[in-house]
């Protein structure tokens, strides 16, 4: 494979694992910390994540138990999670937050489906832009033959149908996950 497709193939499994670590954000059936991967809490002016504020363990299927490092944070943890539209409840215990990931209902697995299918299709239309931008510049460029071109791009739409094929293989995957009580 040329130096060209393999350089756009590196920038497709990078939109795949972004995509990955998107859906790990998804809320399935159970509780995972990487659920509050996404979520921010204002620290001292700043935005921080909360998993470098804090500590997030599971200690049950149903329940995620968050321990701040700094006594002081964590009513900003608090309200970060609760604004978070996660449709999560945090629970201050004094020292810690605990909160009960609640079961889903049919229309909210439905919604969390919807919005993996929406986070899909902004990852595929990044790697067909990778795609178009590597197409683009092996066209304008004069430096290649045009034989050399058409093998080019051949091979940029083989990793093109390779990351699309492990999009939709991920989501698939997700998707069961959610859908299964």
């Amino acid at each position: 494979m040329d130096e060209i497709a393999l350089e756009a193939q590196s920038k497709m499994k990078t939109t795949v694992e972004v995509f990955r670590g998107d859906l790990s954000t998804l809320r399935t059936g159970r509780a995972s910390a990487m659920m509050l991967d996404r979520v921010e809490c204002d620290y001292y002016g700043d935005k921080m994540p909360i998993n470098q504020l804090s500590s997030i363990s599971v200690p049950e299927p149903r329940q995620l138990l968050v321990k701040p490092f700094d006594r002081s944070d964590l009513k900003t943890i608090l309200s970060a999670i609760a604004s978070a539209d996660l449709g999560l409840n945090p629970i201050n215990e004094g020292d810690c937050i605990r909160i009960k990931i609640p079961p889903l209902t049919e229309d909210s697995r439905r919604e969390l489906v919807k919005k993996g299918k929406g986070m899909l299709e902004n990852a595929k239309v990044s790697v067909r832009n990778v795609r178009r931008d590597y197409i683009d510049f092996v066209k304008s460029s004069d430096e290649y033959t045009d034989d050399y071109k058409k093998r080019i791009e051949t091979d940029i739409q083989k990793v093109t149908d390779e990351a699309i094929k492990q999009l939709d293989e991920l989501f698939a995957n997700k998707e069961k996950e959610i859908m299964s009580i």
